[in-house]
C-alpha cells in the first residue's frame, strides 16, 4: 500500500511532467483555464493523463486532493 503523502511535485511526476519547480511553474503559466473550462477534459492532457485524473476524482482516491489543488492553480 502506498502511504506516501501526495503533493504537486509527486502529481507532476505521476503524470509524466517536469516536476522541478521551474517545470511546474512553466506548466501553470502556459496552461490556464477559465472557470467554465473542464479541468479533466482540457486539451493539454494526453489520454493516459486524462484517464488518471478522471480515476483520481471519480474514485476519490488519495490523489484527489492534489488533483483538486492543480485544478485550482490552473484557474488563478
Amino acid at each position: 500500500m502506498d502511504t506516501s503523502k501526495h503533493n504537486i511535485k509527486t502529481l507532476f511526476a505521476q503524470l509524466g511532467l517536469d516536476d522541478s519547480d521551474t517545470g511546474i511553474n512553466r506548466f501553470l503559466e502556459q496552461h490556464r483555464l477559465a472557470e467554465k473550462d473542464s479541468f479533466l477534459d482540457a486539451s493539454f492532457w494526453n489520454e493516459a493523463q486524462k484517464s488518471f485524473l478522471h480515476e483520481a476524482i471519480d474514485d476519490d482516491s488519495d490523489w484527489a486532493e492534489v488533483v483538486d489543488e492543480l485544478d485550482a492553480r490552473l484557474r488563478h
